[in-house]
């Protein structure tokens, strides 16, 4: 009888492994099937981007109001992309009158030349009847040409590349090799140069930034795992989260459902990869220690699944509502990310969840080698360090949590001296790209805002007045109406342009169009036009960019205090303990202000940056509370389960010391790929790169290991209020 019991056993578990088997090939093969549709997308992606501030602005900003009425005052005034040509040196029409005649020409043919990649004549991207010639400056040492670039083209591509940068590019090496040399030095500036530098930029993420992400989480895997094969099936498992995420990122932005620019694409790049990872790892550690226990790989498999799908699961599902508050921001950009990051972080659970584990059974034990986990051996993790980082929180949880909190009370007191009042373009990035050194030397020997004034429509009857008041404002250098003629050129005539009983003035200022005093002044200038009629409006480049640091701002007071109630909710509800939720979250919170301290410190007087766009804050918060707390989580589920066994106060021992490794390997593959971010010439990626690992490895290292386990160790039951474990649990 018991022989046939053995026998009826064997051969349940022989058909649930054969079953299990079939499931797991299926789920490998789709995946791979779901790889060879999705890999040709990644070389598509950058061309779906909109990089554009003024697409980002709500209809009820000012400048996008004010836009409106200047498209009146010529067929294509809004779509005009101000790229200006300059020439420095010996050019004067008094001191070298050949040159400049030669100057001159080149300008007036510019719009024949052909670009080589269309087969098109320049003219087709300019705005059709706005005249081109060389203006010298009143040191008679530079001359302008002031290209008026029309802007849709930021959106074309030619063979799938962006065709902005293929006409700056052009035109930089065709002004150079005209007229570049010892005595003249020639740039290409302006809103044009300074996009064309942009999307350079960002067309390093498809390559660089990916490339790079996938050797720094290989070699990381290959230290954490010590095994030359096993680091190859979570990189795989991420490398394909990504490529499905791509793809639906891609068609849902071709089809203009979502907004997705440079920014949100590199950091879904980093994203998924590091979300991934940091789910395999935590799967993988628990199924090793499910091998110990079991002889079957797939009963392991299904035991470890068990253990880790709540918190992965709630982990995401934090992420993501996070992300998805981002459908309040005022800008279009931001509200972009939050799908597109929500849909990188379902992607990268899904995976972890379906093709890691499926990808695990079929290969068995052996990719684990050299340590090969045996059945009924002992668990290496109940020793080593950290065990020794336990025995210290269990012997002196006082001490720990009074020392970590005060670390990270005195970061957090240098985070009010961040500067986020915004950046100018050419702060925007960690080089100095020829649109940024052009910039620097128009300065020098024009005015700084010369070819981008700023857009003020008043009424006919205010003209005067408002020039007069307009004037008085400071860093305005000049201020002249638009009139029939060259409008271009911004000569003022007596035959001003009225339309509708508007007047269109150009504002021209003294400092840089897209410095951060120049957009601190778009509030005086709007304060003078309407002390002489409420009706007035100001736009224009500088005026945009003033609007989106406004929304930015406003963002930040919306958005945080809703991330925080929502975290606080899922917490809530995985732990069944609303003691714990708060505690997690202060000290995450915490964590957060300690991190833009640390910030503060660092660009400043480390790199040297000027500041951080407006909207930083917003994007340090959401990713560092929102991945932060996950560590937290990974934590405490185990604790919980931990102490419904053998009591609180030694469940938060051992689940610390059974989580330590995985949990702080997780912590590091995360803040390496985010500390990637640094490899692309932009200081908003580089500055949120460094902010997220800084705060990453902080959360991990001292929030997670140390301060949690303390404080949990010394309320030990009374942390599961008011759930029953809280009552009747152990100690």
């Amino acid at each position: 009888m018991s022989n046939e019991m053995n026998t009826s056993t064997l051969a349940h578990r022989t058909g649930r492994a054969r079953k299990g088997l079939w499931i797991a090939i299926v789920v490998v093969f789709g995946w791979m099937a779901i790889g060879g549709i999705s890999g040709p997308v990644f070389s598509k992606i950058s061309t779906v981007q909109e990089n554009d501030n003024s697409a980002f602005l709500p209809e009820s900003a000012e400048s996008t109001i004010a836009s409106k009425i200047t498209v009146k005052f010529s067929n294509q005034s809004s779509d005009l992309l101000p790229t200006l040509l300059l020439a420095v040196g010996n050019v004067s029409p008094e001191s070298n009158p050949q040159l400049f005649a030669k100057l001159n020409s080149y300008a007036g043919a510019l719009g024949a030349q052909i670009l080589p990649e269309s087969k098109k004549p320049l003219r087709e991207y300019f705005i059709a009847g706005a005249p081109l010639q060389a203006i010298p400056s009143a040191d008679g040492k530079a001359v302008l040409i002031n290209v008026q670039l029309n802007s849709k083209i930021a959106g074309e591509n030619i063979d799938e590349e962006p065709i902005l940068p293929l006409i700056i590019d052009f035109i930089r090496e065709d002004l150079e090799e005209n007229f570049g040399g010892d005595s003249i030095e020639t740039h290409v500036t302006g809103p044009g140069g300074i996009f064309a530098d942009l999307f350079g930029a960002f067309g390093s993420i498809d390559t660089r930034l990916l490339s790079t992400t996938l050797i720094v989480v290989a070699i990381i895997l290959i230290i954490v795992y010590r095994s030359p094969f096993l680091w190859t099936i979570p990189l795989f498992t991420a490398a394909l989260a990504l490529a499905f995420a791509t793809m639906i990122v891609y068609y849902l932005a071709k089809a203009d459902i979502i907004d997705l620019n440079g920014q949100t694409q590199g950091i879904l790049d980093v994203l998924v990869l590091g979300a991934a990872t940091d789910y395999a790892l935590l799967l993988i550690s628990r199924y090793r220690e499910e091998l110990h226990l079991h002889q079957s790989c797939f009963t392991a498999m299904r035991v470890a699944l068990r253990g880790v799908v709540e918190p992965i699961l709630a982990s995401g599902s934090t992420v993501i509502a996070g992300l998805m508050v981002l459908l309040l921001s005022d800008l279009s950009s931001n509200r972009g990310l939050g799908p597109v990051g929500s849909i990188g972080i379902a992607c990268a659970m899904f995976a972890a969840l379906t093709l890691l584990p499926a990808a695990l059974v079929l290969v068995g034990r052996w990719v684990f080698w050299p340590k090969k986990p045996k059945f009924d051996s002992e668990d290496e993790k109940l020793s080593g360090l950290w065990s020794k980082v336990g025995n210290l929180v269990d012997r002196k949880p006082k001490p720990v949590w009074i020392s970590t909190a005060i670390l990270l009370v005195i970061f957090a007191g240098f985070s009010f001296t961040l500067k986020s009042d915004g950046l100018a373009q050419t702060d925007a990035f960690t080089t100095r790209p020829d649109s940024v050194i052009g910039l620097e030397k128009l300065g020098e020997h024009f005015p700084s805002g010369e070819g981008t004034p700023v857009e003020v429509v008043v009424k006919e009857s205010d003209l005067q007045r408002s020039i007069s008041a307009i004037s008085q404002v400071k860093n305005v250098a000049s201020v002249v109406p638009v009139t029939n003629f060259d409008v271009a050129t911004m000569t003022p005539t007596k035959d001003v342009k009225v339309v509708d009983g508007n007047v269109l003035l150009y504002a021209t200022l003294s400092v840089a169009a897209d410095s951060t005093e120049a957009k601190n002044t778009i509030p005086l200038i709007r304060e003078a036009a309407k002390s002489i009629n409420s009706t007035s409006l100001v736009g224009g480049q500088t005026a945009i960019g003033y609007d989106v640091d406004q929304s930015s701002k406003r963002d930040n007071r919306v958005i945080i205090p809703i991330v925080l109630l929502l975290i606080a909710l899922i917490l809530g509800l995985l732990l069944r303990s609303i003691f714990a939720a708060a505690l997690l979250l202060v000290t995450v919170v915490l964590s957060f202000f300690a991190t833009l301290g640390v910030c503060a410190l660092v660009f400043e007087y480390v790199f040297g940056f000027e500041g951080t766009d407006a909207s930083f804050p917003l994007f340090a918060f959401v990713f560092l509370v929102a991945l932060g707390i996950d560590y937290n989580i990974f934590l405490m589920t185990r604790v919980r389960e931990e102490a419904q066994k053998i009591g609180t106060k030694a469940g938060v021992i051992r689940g610390l010391t059974v989580t330590g490794g995985v949990i702080t390997s997780a912590g590091i593959v995360l803040a390496a790929t985010f500390g990637v971010l640094g490899v692309l010439p932009l200081v908003f990626l580089a500055e949120l790169g460094f902010a997220v690992a800084f705060g990453v490895l902080l959360d991990t290292i001292v929030v997670r290991s140390l301060l949690v386990p303390a404080l949990v160790r010394i309320f030990g039951k009374k942390i599961w209020w008011p759930s029953k474990l809280s009552k009747v649990g152990i100690d």
